[in-house]
């Protein structure tokens, strides 16, 4: 569950000021992507996880009217709801908070249970705000059986080896893909893509924001502006163009 509140200005160390508007909107990576590739025609299932909260509801019925399957979200007794903190400016810039709730007792075991799921899947969406244990082994399930894996590695966190060379669609905005070219020795960023892209990932899409998006693949590289617009709040704009992308894919448009 997304708990926003608009702000002239963020707060200094220490300060408390007083906001604008505040309004709870049903949210987090997944669910955003789903809602988006659902909304442009994809049949979209949705795997996670939710408390036993008064959050959680809200959550599905989200889902569900709009247009995405909810039997495989796991109800964790006990746990709250995953939560995230958003605080946006006049600008439509936001700063974000995530606190995991049920979607770190998302676990391994559970995958086992629905993999038949993944198998059938012709393509796999995929965010870190579950635990990496549990992106292993679904990524592990679907690249055995041929499913297509977009990993849009956000919240930001380094990426083991045996994830990355699984991985057909790679979505990080600027800030994560730093993270990941961090730690390659390479004289410049774009050899440091190149090495990364050796790794076994076969396309990297760099999201921009309002500067567009840069393609990197095993062959070429392009850029593409964005339509220019104003934006009244950025939150979310990330997921939508991932499960845009889905949808895409799986209508068989061209790269």
């Amino acid at each position: 569950m997304d708990l926003v509140v608009e702000t002239d200005r963020y707060p200094e160390e220490g300060e408390t000021i007083i906001g604008g508007k505040f309004e709870q909107i049903p949210g987090g990576k997944g669910a955003n992507q789903a809602l988006a590739a659902a909304k442009l025609g994809a049949d979209v299932e949705f795997i996670g996880a939710c408390g036993d909260d008064s959050f959680a509801p809200k959550l599905k019925s989200s889902l569900k009217n709009g247009g995405t399957n909810i039997d495989n979200i796991f109800e964790i007794k006990g746990q709250s709801t995953g939560v995230a903190v958003i605080t946006v400016d006049r600008k439509g810039n936001n700063r974000i908070i995530v606190s995991p709730g049920a979607n770190y007792e998302l676990l391994p075991e559970k995958i086992e249970k629905i993999k038949d799921k993944i198998i059938e899947a012709e393509i796999i969406l995929l965010q870190l705000e579950i635990p990496l244990n549990t992106i292993e082994k679904i990524v592990e399930i679907a690249s055995k059986n041929k499913t297509k894996i977009i990993l849009d590695p956000a919240p930001a966190q380094k990426l083991s080896d045996s994830i990355l060379e699984k991985i057909d669609y790679l979505l990080p905005n600027e800030g994560e893909l730093d993270l990941l070219l961090k730690d390659i020795k390479a004289k410049s960023r774009s050899e440091k893509i190149k090495i990364l892209l050796k790794k076994g990932i076969k396309n990297i899409i760099v999201t921009e924001g309002e500067k567009g998006i840069n393609y990197y693949g095993q062959e070429k590289e392009i850029h593409l502006d964005t339509l220019k617009v104003k934006a009244v709040d950025t939150t979310a704009a990330g997921d939508v163009f991932a499960g845009a992308f889905a949808a895409s894919l799986i209508a068989e448009n061209e790269l």
